[in-house]
């Protein structure tokens, strides 16, 4: 199994020569025969980047803002504006934290309400100052604590993506980890959807889904099986619009590469759909998400 190749590498020697070419020969590989199971692991591999690592990889001088100006400063949703190349951004991402302090500030990347709102308030603003939007998306779900549900959960990730279904500007969201449950969604209403390779997106946990569907938790295998939740996957049924090819990585100075591909991709389609007529882009976007 995958999980016990990279626990195995991930302790190895990195100034070691040798060592980088096994641990390259082996990830390279073992790429060849990746199933639904392990991609789940890799979506949620502890040392896998995180949205702030993506922003900080592919955004240039990003400017952080904070707050929903109505409740508090969600940790867990991040935002500001920044430059993709030439084209100035407005970014927006679901982050888990990079060690425990971090998540548990973070509260392991489950937004509140107060973080939908705050996205919401900068994706206002960048309609108001005609700025593209990108959104990077890693989260279990939306937080389902009792505060949450006093203060609007469902509300605010409902108001997050008719917002979205509405703005005149160009979005992008990738999916760069997990992407489960409404509180993916809440944040990947989009004209034009990226998974990385190794990405997940689904209506919900598969631990949620085995609890739901089998009354068994431990099903979760048989429910990732079930889900079609990979890359590939969405990509046949035309939900994905493009995976980016990824190598393995164990830590994120294995994953340079993978931004790079992004990066590119990102550019050439934000250049494509800057120039699309305003209500064409919407009336396209909306006919993506009709049932």
């Amino acid at each position: 199994m995958i999980e016990k190749i990279f626990k195995e590498l991930s302790n190895g020697e990195k100034k070691d020569i040798d060592f980088l070419r096994y641990k390259k020969h082996i990830l390279k590989k073992k790429k060849k025969y990746l199933n639904n199971r392990e991609r789940v692991f890799l979506s949620r591999y502890e040392n896998r980047p995180k949205a702030n690592d993506f922003i900080k990889n592919l955004i240039d001088n990003p400017i952080y803002f904070h707050g929903d100006r109505k409740f508090s400063d969600d940790k867990a949703v991040i935002g500001g504006i920044g430059k993709l190349n030439d084209i100035v951004v407005t970014f927006i991402g679901i982050d888990k934290g990079k060690n425990l302090k971090e998540s548990i500030e973070k509260n392991f990347g489950m937004a509140n309400p107060e973080g939908y709102r705050k996205a919401i308030r900068l994706m206002k603003e960048a309609e108001k100052f005609n700025r593209p939007i990108i959104t990077f998306v890693d989260t279990p779900g939306a937080y389902p604590g009792v505060g949450a549900e006093e203060r609007g959960q469902a509300e605010a990730i409902a108001s997050s993506i008719y917002t979205m279904a509405s703005l005149k500007v160009p979005i992008i969201t990738v999916i760069t980890g997990e992407g489960c449950s409404g509180g993916a969604l809440g944040l990947a209403l989009c004209d034009y959807l990226i998974m990385m390779e190794n990405s997940t997106y689904s209506i919900l946990s598969p631990e949620g889904f085995a609890s739901i569907l089998w009354k068994d938790s431990k099903k979760v295998n048989d429910a990732i099986e079930v889900m079609k939740l990979s890359a590939e996957d969405l990509h046949g049924f035309k939900i994905c619009d493009e995976i980016i090819e990824e190598d393995l990585s164990i830590d994120i100075d294995d994953f340079n590469e993978n931004f790079k591909r992004l990066k590119i991709s990102l550019i050439n389609k934000l250049n494509n759909l800057k120039n699309e007529n305003i209500d064409i882009l919407l009336k396209n976007r909306r006919r993506k998400y009709e049932i």
